[in-house]
């Protein structure tokens, strides 16, 4: 079969050279002279071709096929067929033919074989055969934007190129792809680029980072952050696609289990899942915002969250994508991702005197304030803020996410690790202490302030 996208050539939409016409050669009365009696035969030459005259340099049975001893592909006596007559004529025609088909499995094989050592010689013979595929020269002039979809191999990107009028032939674009040591790292998203590129410079453009309009949601970013940067690269007015967010959220494609109750404040939270989406002008918020949700989905779906749920003590999904949005924002780092999800299910005990089943987290304070920062102000303070999720406040979890999590962090969620823990902090980038008491957590921060006010060693 060819490879998608293209163009139908002799091999895989025309005639098949010796068997596609419809005259039969042998349906004369001279084809099958009745056998003569045997005082009167001669040998006579087998009839043969201009192509045949020269077959004595090619008597290797990979050519001549005499390598099947016991008769295979036609050779065999038909019933009743008279070997010293009829027979033997048909044993030669179906030798003859057996040519042909060499001919066409051979051009097959360096035709279809297009992403192998195989194709690459066979598009190197027809290269020196019939020439390079036609091509632009130079880098071409004027701005379009081509969207590579994911998964895309070399032909449907040269395929998607051509139309866009980019490159002139896909032969050209995949001999300018195998040429470059990088050629296979094109990536899927949208780029920006000229009509009328030479392959090379087109292969040269999109592997620059310049001319990829990706847009990468790095684990832990809130939604509030992915609906500015939208609006920057689409050059839409400031605050259009949380607009859009807000009124589309229904029809984006979350999961059932992703309805909460009435005090979640953006329904789309933890379900931008952190990826390289395409984003580039002239494109649609909401049709970027069902990728984002969709992949999302897709990573959730990975796990039987309802049952994973229930063995947490979780009423549903939903929180599971919660906690694990609690464990990207408090955790620091990864490795500490498994005691910090240890910790938070520690402080949701009811019974736990620590803190009472408060989990009295920063972030989410942050999370209501729209800010980053370590200096959020005095405990007695934070309590007297009145919000759903002001878990200074509250007992439980908040009613959704805080930000979008990525894997490990929901790994961690689901899976986290043993332990008495009610309290951490991380001094280094390799040391996060954690502690069963307040007492002794007030040791491991005065441990974190005498770090943190080390000067930085001069250079």
């Amino acid at each position: 079969m060819p490879y998608a996208g293209n163009p139908a050539g002799p091999y895989d939409g025309g005639q098949d050279v010796g068997y596609g016409s419809n005259q039969d050669y042998y349906g004369t009365p001279d084809a099958y002279p009745p056998p003569q009696p045997p005082a009167q035969r001669k040998a006579e030459p087998e009839p043969g071709s201009e192509w045949e005259e020269g077959q004595e340099d090619e008597s290797h049975p990979f050519f001549t096929g005499d390598d099947d001893s016991d008769g295979a592909d036609g050779e065999r006596d038909e019933p009743g067929s008279d070997r010293r007559g009829n027979g033997r004529d048909r044993r030669v025609r179906t030798k003859k033919k057996s040519h042909n088909g060499f001919a066409c499995l051979f051009m097959s094989v360096v035709l279809v074989g297009g992403v192998g050592g195989v194709g690459y010689v066979g598009y190197q013979f027809l290269q020196d055969k019939f020439g390079a595929p036609p091509d632009f020269v130079g880098e071409g002039s004027g701005s379009v934007q081509v969207e590579i979809p994911q998964g895309a191999g070399g032909y449907e990107i040269a395929s998607i190129l051509v139309k866009s009028g980019v490159v002139k032939s896909q032969g050209a674009f995949v001999a300018a792809q195998r040429q470059n040591p990088k050629g296979n790292s094109i990536q899927a998203g949208v780029y920006t680029l000229s009509k009328g590129m030479s392959a090379a410079q087109a292969v040269k453009t999109m592997l620059s980072p310049a001319s990829h309009n990706a847009l990468i949601i790095p684990e832990g970013k809130r939604n509030v952050w992915v609906y500015e940067q939208m609006d920057k690269r689409l050059e839409l007015k400031k605050g259009s696609t949380a607009a859009v967010a807000k009124a589309q959220a229904k029809n984006l494609g979350l999961p059932s289990w992703a309805k909460g109750s009435k005090d979640i404040k953006d329904p789309l939270e933890g379900f931008l899942f952190p990826a390289s989406y395409p984003v580039a002008k002239g494109m649609k918020p909401e049709a970027i915002l069902k990728k984002m949700v969709a992949r999302a989905a897709a990573e959730y779906s990975k796990v039987d969250l309802e049952a994973e749920a229930d063995k947490l003590g979780l009423k549903s999904p939903l929180e599971v994508i919660t906690v694990a949005s609690l464990v990207q924002a408090e955790g620091k780092y990864k490795h500490d991702f498994d005691k910090v999800a240890r910790v938070v299910y520690n402080r949701l005990e009811p019974d736990n005197t620590e803190t009472v089943g408060r989990l009295e987290f920063d972030s989410t304070v942050n999370y209501i304030k729209a800010q980053s920062t370590l200096d959020i102000g005095a405990v007695d303070n934070l309590r007297k803020l009145k919000d759903p999720y002001n878990t200074y406040d509250i007992k439980g979890l908040p009613p959704g996410p805080i930000g979008n999590p990525g894997a490990e962090a929901l790994q961690s969620a689901l899976d986290p690790a043993p332990g008495p823990w009610y309290y951490f902090v991380s001094i280094t980038e390799d040391k996060t202490l954690f502690a069963e008491t307040n007492e002794e957590h007030e040791r491991n921060r005065a441990e974190y302030l005498k770090e943190s006010q080390k000067e930085t060693p001069k250079r």
